[in-house]
């Protein structure tokens, strides 16, 4: 999870950033057994701002795309610009 966190720090620079370790509740699930954690994030960023969400995962996914399918099985993406995030838009 630390690799995760650091990608995701140096590449955007959060204003927020949640990681949430969804892995046990995915216990014996095929993905599981080879060592590929599940992961909810939530993540804030600048980087964001003007992006569609579809661009935003995909930008996500750029820089992560070491990680996926090895030490990430399954992620989940809440991604939000910082604007909307300093708007109250938290949960958009």
């Amino acid at each position: 999870m630390r690799s995760l966190e650091a990608a995701l720090t140096r590449a955007f620079a959060p204003v927020h950033l949640e990681i949430e370790d969804d892995s046990a509740r995915h216990a014996g699930h095929a993905g599981a057994a080879g060592g590929g954690g599940h992961f909810n994030v939530k993540l804030v960023s600048a980087a964001f701002e003007g992006h569609s969400l579809l661009e935003q995962h995909r930008m996500v996914n750029a820089v992560l795309k070491d990680l996926l399918g090895g030490e990430i099985h399954a992620l989940g993406l809440h991604t939000v610009p910082a604007s909307q995030w300093a708007r109250g838009g938290r949960e958009e």
